[in-house]
């Protein structure tokens, strides 16, 4: 399982959710239906063992101001990013405990605005039903709205890990890391604000490499990116803010892999047993690697 601020799941907003989990599925995710937030964002789930992939999109922005953390409004944040470009808006951070970690959070130098809990009903394989119950303690940036994060405890996740959801035809089970497009002005405070939680981070190719508790936070520049994944889509390089970009998923069984994603017929490229999708624009300005493990 994933411990406290370990990768949970990044937020990969999209203006239609449909089109990208249908997509997805193609590519051999089991994604959940599509659900409802009550601050008025539409979400589906592709779920891990202690973290999942989430697509996020806005089904009513009548209701982007509901359930306000402090300042923070989390509709309004995903469709003012929306507004601007598709990509990842937010990203979760596992917590055990979120008092406990959000406390640890301002320590280490980050915001707290405050917290919010919500669930949902679930129809569980086995025919019994069950509802999930979630805190979110919101760390809201500025300075970096696209680097902003909020813990996610999972108080019910025997109905979120459920093992018939984390069996995957493509046999990802996880991440690697995760890469950030790193903006020259902004290398020192994203190495301050990221060594607050993470200690000092590690040289890699292109930047600095963090170790959370659920693979790795890298700081790189974009020619470091684009050597490993290709351009970086053009309404990211337009906005001009430091933001994730590319996330390595971990999966299992190459054979199993390459045949979902060749059935699939998206762009793909090989390097030995590393999968890189080709065409970011397609799942939200995102790259998605795979990498095994």
């Amino acid at each position: 399982m994933t411990a406290a601020f370990g990768i949970d799941h990044p937020l990969i907003a999209v203006r239609d959710i449909t089109a990208l989990r249908d997509r997805l599925i193609s590519i051999g995710f089991k994604m959940t239906p599509v659900g409802q937030h009550p601050w008025g964002t539409s979400t589906s789930l592709a779920m891990f063992r202690g973290c999942l992939l989430e697509i996020m999109g806005i089904y009513d922005d009548c209701l982007i101001d509901e359930k306000p953390a402090g300042d923070f409004r989390f509709g309004r944040h995903v469709y003012a990013h929306l507004e601007k470009r598709e990509g990842i808006a937010l990203t979760a951070l596992h917590s055990t405990d979120s008092l406990r970690d959000a406390a640890q959070a301002e320590r280490a130098g980050l915001q707290v605005s405050g917290h919010l809990e919500f669930g949902r009903d679930v129809a569980l394989p086995d025919g019994s039903k069950g509802r999930t119950r979630t805190t979110l303690a919101l760390l809201p940036d500025a300075a970096f709205p696209r680097l902003s994060f909020f813990l996610c405890q999972q108080h019910r996740p025997e109905l979120i890990y459920v093992p018939e959801w984390l069996d995957h035809p493509n046999t990802v089970h996880g991440y690697a890391g995760a890469s950030i497009l790193a903006q020259d002005k902004d290398l020192q405070a994203l190495t301050q604000k990221f060594s607050g939680l993470y200690g000092a981070p590690q040289p890699c190719d292109g930047g600095l490499a963090f170790q959370t508790a659920n693979g790795q936070l890298r700081l790189l520049t974009r020619a470091a990116i684009e050597a490993c994944n290709g351009p970086v889509p053009a309404p990211v390089l337009a906005e001009g803010e430091s933001c994730i970009v590319a996330l390595d998923l971990v999966y299992s069984d190459g054979e199993k892999l390459e045949k979902c994603l060749r059935e699939s017929q998206v762009e793909f490229a090989r390097h030995g047993r590393e999968f890189r999708l080709l065409d970011p624009t397609q799942f939200g300005n995102t790259f998605l690697n795979f990498v095994p493990g």
